[in-house]
């Protein structure tokens, strides 16, 4: 019989690497749909193994993560950047981020037509 492969929750080793900064936070992504372990949908007790890919929206950007190694505890920075290959895409420049347009505080939703025209300054497409 081949040895059994380590493997841990979902939300316990996102919390663990260091993706999310506390346990309840990975457990709410994962509930929320932000968590994909090999491209499905993971709930918090999912299993993950070494090799499996995981995708989590956290802090407003999307991070790609290669397990490498699993664990359940907390680790330290340097111990964590060795349980995964980070395959995440570059953080779009500030200047980009600057350039957005802001509404100001307490103004409410944007109408229709402020929406369509923030649409076409970004380049979506025209839905409707």
């Amino acid at each position: 019989m081949a040895p059994a492969q380590p493997s841990t929750r979902v939300d316990s080793w996102i919390w663990s690497v260091r993706l999310t900064k506390t346990r309840s936070t990975a457990a709410t992504a994962c509930r929320g749909g932000h968590v994909k372990v090999n491209g499905t949908p993971a709930k918090p007790a999912q299993h993950v193994a070494i090799g499996d890919e995981i995708r989590i929206r956290a802090a407003g950007r999307d991070r790609i993560v290669e397990v490498t190694r699993v664990v359940s505890k907390r680790v330290g920075p340097p111990v964590a950047a060795e349980c995964f290959i980070d395959r995440s895409p570059p953080p779009p420049p500030k200047e980009l981020l600057a350039a957005l347009p802001q509404r100001d505080r307490g103004s409410g939703r944007p109408t229709k037509r402020e929406r369509r025209e923030t649409d076409r300054l970004l380049g979506r497409p025209d839905v409707g």
